[in-house]
């Protein structure tokens, strides 16, 4: 069913066919009837997927990514898709239009999807209007927070704490997004000094408000694939040091290597398919640093239970998707729980939890 779907929307505009999927979730969230009964078909419930970690609990590991609920609007209509969590933003202070279109690119052949939107959203005021208007769901929902793109680099952490001050109650865990190729600037923010300014200034603010508010929210980091060796170890080091709660591994890449698609040299973020090993390189790299002592969210190339057991295994505790949605479809958290349980009995794991990391042993 829906690969004839995909024809037709792969047949638009691919910001056009987001929209319209955008419009297809306000109404399955309009109608409390029907997205109970959806939800129900598309939620696989099972006890070995369960995850406790970042302050809450998560019903099942597949969460989906920031970049698709970039306003913070159709969180319940998601949630309905069975996810186990749903990531909204990447949001900023003030509302931007992000960078001039065309900025969204398929790449069938390659599975994959080039982006360059840069941080296009309504602005933190208008998503604290929806979480206070729209019916919350019974999964974890986190908060991507970013700059504006005119704000230099020294005031960065001024725009981090806006976004915490102004949806710390709204959100399970917030993100402090860094990492994305398509604000100019924006992943100089993780050398080793600026990253201990904005962090140590963001942890700061988040213990002003877990005092004011009575409750701890949790402040992760998301980092880019194109690092070194040498400065992941920077990152994780001072990010620990300073009392990151998890960190989101990876972002989008700004290799090329292996493409075929027609669209392969549009500048931006790539994701799909292409980053799913080097992501899950990535983790397992990430997993050898912390040993542990922080959760991980594995995100790259995630398709399939295989490709998500695998990030798991090399460390991460849950696992994000975005563009394995727009290539198999609105079913894909249920297809790869249901994929991720029989890999867990066929290699002898009673449980996700049991799995984490379970490479390194």
């Amino acid at each position: 069913m829906y690969s004839a779907l995909r024809r037709m929307l792969f047949k638009m505009d691919p910001e056009t066919a987001h929209e319209m999927t955008i419009k297809g979730l306000q109404l399955l969230q309009s109608t409390p009837p029907i997205r109970h009964l959806y939800q129900k078909s598309m939620t696989v419930v099972d006890p070995r997927l369960q995850t406790t970690c970042l302050g809450t609990t998560f019903p099942n590991p597949v969460g989906l990514a920031a970049g698709f609920d970039k306003h913070a609007t159709v969180y319940p209509g998601l949630a309905a898709l069975g996810f186990g969590f749903v990531e909204v933003g990447t949001l900023t202070p003030r509302p931007q239009s992000g960078n001039p279109k065309p900025r969204l690119f398929r790449l069938p052949e390659d599975q994959a999807v080039i982006n360059r939107m840069g941080f296009n959203n309504h602005g933190v005021e208008q998503a604290k209007r929806a979480f206070e208007t729209l019916t919350r769901p019974s999964i974890p929902i986190g908060i991507n927070l970013g700059k504006n793109k005119d704000t230099p680099n020294e005031e960065a952490a001024s725009d981090y704490q806006k976004g915490l001050e102004a949806l710390y109650i709204h959100g399970d865990y917030f993100v402090i997004n860094i990492s994305s190729p398509n604000t100019v600037g924006l992943r100089d923010l993780q050398h080793a000094t600026a990253l201990k300014e904005l962090l140590s200034a963001v942890i700061g603010k988040r213990e002003q408000l877990g005092a004011e508010h009575g409750t701890t929210r949790s402040v992760l980091l998301k980092i880019a694939p194109d690092l070194t060796e040498e400065q992941v170890e920077e990152i994780v080091d001072a990010a620990l040091q300073l009392g990151i709660d998890g960190i989101i591994a990876t972002n989008t890449t700004l290799a090329r290597d292996g493409l075929t698609a027609n669209h392969r040299k549009e500048t931006g973020g790539l994701s799909g398919k292409p980053l799913t090993s080097r992501s899950t390189a990535f983790i397992h790299h990430v997993y050898q640093l912390t040993q542990g002592r922080v959760p991980i969210i594995g995100v790259g190339g995630i398709f399939t239970g295989q490709d998500a057991l695998d990030k798991i295994k090399a460390g991460a505790n849950l696992v994000q998707v975005y563009t394995g949605m727009i290539y198999r479809g609105p079913s894909i958290a249920k297809w790869i729980n249901q994929e991720l349980l029989r890999l867990l009995e066929q290699e002898g794991f009673n449980s996700v939890k049991e799995a984490v990391g379970s490479a390194h042993r």
